[in-house]
């Protein structure tokens, strides 16, 4: 049986890894958003004090837990895929299709996402961008900077599912 060379399987352990660390890390985004919004509904319509602050608080991060999870969902398997055709396919061919799917549709977009993230996150920070829509005008730079971040993330973890594709693709069975 053919082993996989040691050099690619310590750059699979890695890429996995920081995506599994990220997105643990990333998920506890979650508590401030569930507290900033229970103490709105409280003050809301408890107090008949509603803040100016929640919905930006909201809307930020949950978008940043959104998109910086995307890697760890990639490397869970749990994007949106066509199960009803690829779960009857041999290992060999999800294997194909897969990293001809990474190569022509997934790299190039990511990299583009990636492009128009870096522009919209640095234009932001030489602006030092404040939203417009607010009262609160709470800075929107450091959430523009949550593209970028996340197109890296997911691409990183693209080079660890493709390999693993490859390897499918070749060896008719999964890493």
């Amino acid at each position: 049986m053919e082993q996989l060379p040691p050099g690619l399987k310590k750059l699979i352990t890695a890429i996995d890894t920081l995506s599994e660390w990220s997105g643990r890390v990333f998920a506890w985004l979650i508590v401030p958003l569930v507290l900033g919004l229970t103490y709105e509904v409280i003050a809301r319509y408890g107090f008949d004090a509603p803040t100016i602050w929640a919905y930006d608080v909201g809307y930020m991060l949950y978008g940043s837990q959104f998109m910086l999870g995307a890697a760890y969902t990639l490397l869970r398997k749990g994007h949106i895929r066509t199960d009803f055709f690829y779960e009857k396919w041999s290992p060999q061919r999800q294997g194909l299709i897969d990293a001809a799917l990474y190569l022509f549709l997934f790299f190039p977009g990511i990299f583009f996402f990636f492009l128009a993230g870096w522009d919209s996150a640095s234009h932001s920070w030489m602006l030092r961008e404040t939203s417009e829509a607010s009262p609160w005008r709470p800075p929107l730079y450091p959430f523009k900077a949550v593209m970028p971040v996340a197109a890296a993330l997911l691409f990183i973890q693209g080079i660890s599912e493709f390999i693993k594709s490859v390897w499918a693709a070749k060896t008719g069975r999964w890493l």
